[in-house]
Formats: structure tokens, sequence, C-alpha cells
């Protein structure tokens, strides 16, 4: 073979592997709740996947095989770590009043564009089911699943597979992994997640024109109206969550009234709406990078409210800049 025509086989080896990334990084951020995690991972499963290429038989898709190697891989990285988690788990509701404690030895669940989640190839019925895997508060029900029942429930539930093929790749028997399964399906259950709409209604369109219409005039009052009478708001790194209408307002008005002037950019994350939030920063009518605010939404109301503050890290992965002119 001439050295082209390797060239050319080299070329069109990298860009088949390339084409499942998306589908590799959702996988893996589902195992691992993390966005940097799941990109490592990624990368590892890539580096694995090109060194066995010769070991590739064609009995499955290559998406399938790659999808196995990552399993792996992912298993590997959760070994010897704690789960991630999120502040509602981590500790009582807080108040206004409590001190804003950061709690650099937790790993917290991050958020993960859905543009580098979601495969642009699957077709409607399974991207719904994509959609729903990266949500926030399901990625945080999988991280109390062992490692392997995670991987069993993900590879048949969300992936589709049988469980034979789940038992090979995950060296074990048909029986311990429907064991597995029956295990993982009664956490969820235990947890009830409340199941998300395939995509947004009209009246829940309508409530995100009302939110960044609120929030921009600083309406703290609109605001209010529009969360759920549960609803939660979180900022991490803080372990500090509160939970309800009147003390997320009495929050806006006090400790947190220093976003009032803010500006906000929208965008998607972990299959919820999302928006990066500026905040004003002095003369010059300049905004800087404040939070990555992810919304979940209950019927027409916002259920929780989620600010992840590190925006160092998540405004470049999402393509944000850190200031507005």
């Amino acid at each position: 073979m001439t050295d082209d025509a390797i060239q050319q086989l080299t070329t069109a080896t990298v860009h088949d592997l390339e084409s499942h990334r998306a589908a590799l990084t959702g996988h893996c951020y589902r195992m691992l709740g993390s966005a940097s995690e799941a990109d490592d991972a990624v990368q590892e499963t890539m580096v694995r996947a090109w060194r066995a290429l010769d070991r590739f038989e064609g009995r499955a898709s290559l998406r399938t095989w790659l999808q196995r190697i990552a399993t792996r891989v992912c298993l590997d990285a959760l070994n010897d770590r704690t789960r991630r988690a999120r502040p509602m788990e981590l500790g009582p509701v807080g108040t206004i009043d409590d001190p804003l404690t950061v709690l650099p030895e937790v790993r917290w669940i991050e958020p993960i564009p859905d543009a580098r989640a979601l495969p642009t190839d699957a077709d409607p019925s399974e991207l719904v089911s994509l959609r729903q895997s990266i949500r926030l508060a399901f990625v945080a029900v999988l991280q109390h699943l062992p490692p392997r029942q995670r991987a069993a429930l993900l590879l048949t539930e969300i992936l589709g597979w049988p469980a034979a093929e789940v038992a090979e790749s995950l060296e074990t028997s048909v029986a311990a992994v429907n064991s597995a399964l029956q295990r993982a399906r009664a956490t969820l259950a235990a947890r009830n997640l409340e199941r998300a709409e395939p995509g947004l209604s009209a009246a829940q369109s309508l409530l995100l024109e009302r939110y960044v219409t609120a929030f921009e005039r600083y309406d703290v009052d609109a605001l209010a109206t529009m969360l759920h009478h549960d609803a939660t708001l979180s900022m991490p790194p803080y372990a500090l969550w509160l939970r309800g209408p009147d003390v997320i307002r009495s929050w806006l008005l006090g400790r947190g009234a220093g976003c009032r002037g803010s500006r906000l950019v929208p965008t998607a994350a972990c299959g919820s709406p999302a928006f990066a939030q500026y905040r004003p920063s002095g003369p010059g009518g300049s905004h800087q990078a404040w939070a990555l605010v992810v919304l979940e939404l209950s019927g027409d109301r916002i259920a929780a409210w989620n600010a992840f503050l590190d925006v160092g890290t998540l405004f470049p992965r999402f393509g944000l800049p850190l200031e507005l002119a």
C-alpha cells in the first residue's frame, strides 16, 4: 500500500471515530456526572479504539464497539472516587442568613452542553430519550447506583442493548445483568423522578420569555410567581440551597441583589433550557460572566433554578464569552 493510500485510510478512520464523539460523550457523562471527566473518558476511548482497530471484526457497529470501550473506561474511572452530587443531596435546606460555604472537596455534578452530548444523527424518538437522560435530576440519581448497575441500566434502557450483549460487555452473566437492572430500576422508582415532556410546550416557551424579561428588569415579584411551590435554588460550588418561592424571593431581594441589571444569553444544557448570566461590572456598561443558569421545569413552573458559578471552566466549554460589551 502506498503512503498516499495509508494516509487516506488513516484520515477516513479518524473521521469515522470522530463522528461518534457526541454519542460517546453523552454516554460517559451519564456514567460520570461530569462534563470534563466525560471528555477525558472519550479521549481515552479513542486512544484504546485506535490501538485496537486491527481487532475490530465488524460483528457489531462501530458505535456499539466504541460504547463498549467507553463503558470500560468509565468503570475504571469510577473504581477509586466518590460519587458526584448536587447541593440538595449534601445537607438540609438552608436559610437566607446561612453562610456561603464553598465545598472544594465535593465533586459536583456539572452541566454539559446539549451540542456536545447529543448526536446529530439520532432519530427524533431516540433523541427524546437521550435528551431526557442527560437531565440534571436523572444524572444525579444515576450517581447513587453502583457503577456496574449504572452501566447495565444505561446500556439497556438508554442505548437499547439486549441483556446478552450487556453481559458480554460487562463480562458477567445475563442473570447478573437482570438482577442489576432490577435493583437499579427500584432505586430510580424510589426517587420518583418526574418525566419531562419531549419538548417545550407553548406554555413553557412563554414561561421562559417571561423569565428572561423579568430577570433582566429584575422584577423579583414576577419571578416568584413563576416558581413551583417546591422550587429550589442552588449555586454550586456553594453548599447552600434554598426552597420555596418566598425564600428565593427574599434571597433575590437581599444577598442576591447584585444580580440586578444582569443580561441573559440563551443556551442549552443537560437537555434543559439554560442561560449564560452576565452581571454589570461597573462603568462603561460591560457585563462579566457570573453564572450558567440551568432551569428545570415542571409543567408551566420552574421547579429548580441551578446557578453554576464556575464560569471560568463552564463558559469556554459552552463557547460563551466571559464578557459582554
